[in-house]
């Protein structure tokens, strides 16, 4: 009894620390396989198989009521303390390749996704691209700032030139 009052605090604080929790079912695969998709996701998210009870419990717990009618058959969670997107890519690539593991929901910052939903997020590209292609793009736009600044002092010098050229032929 203590044991399960242990793990029900454990995945408690897991939910409550997770900025994203997807929920899978891992129907028929093996262990190798389940080490496999640990290793795909160990520096986003952790990936915890427990009994269902428990998880409903520990979800209630932490307030989190999206699980409550899916927590059938054998489920595991992907606790997310990292980057959604690299954690829901791993899971649709390691999907694809092993079509036993089905997603089934996710609550991300306290917003309910469905599978479609995560499968959409799994698309886009991660954070440090993302923040890599803004840092570009303010480049870009900066650079294109400092050119107009530069050419309307020079544009103004040659109209100026061009003036005194022409009053220097009167």
């Amino acid at each position: 009894m203590a044991d399960k009052k242990e793990k029900v605090a454990e995945l408690t604080e897991r939910f409550t620390s997770s900025n994203t929790v997807i929920l899978t079912e891992y129907r028929g695969l093996s262990v190798t396989k389940m080490k496999e998709l640990r290793r795909a996701m160990v520096n986003d998210a952790t990936y915890v198989v427990a009994k269902n009870t428990l998880l409903r419990i520990a979800a209630k717990n932490a307030g989190v009521t999206t699980f409550d009618d899916q927590l059938v058959g054998p489920s595991a969670l992907a606790f997310v303390h990292g980057d959604p997107v690299t954690t829901a890519k791993a899971l649709k690539d390691f999907a694809k390749a092993n079509p036993l593991l089905l997603i089934k929901s996710a609550v991300m910052d306290g917003i309910d996704l469905d599978a479609a939903e995560i499968n959409k997020l799994a698309e886009l590209e991660t954070r440090e691209v993302l923040l890599a292609k803004v840092a570009s793009a303010i480049k870009a736009t900066m650079f294109k700032a400092a050119y107009t600044f530069n050419a309307l002092p020079s544009g103004a010098v040659r109209v100026v030139d061009a003036l005194r050229q022409k009053q220097e032929s009167n």
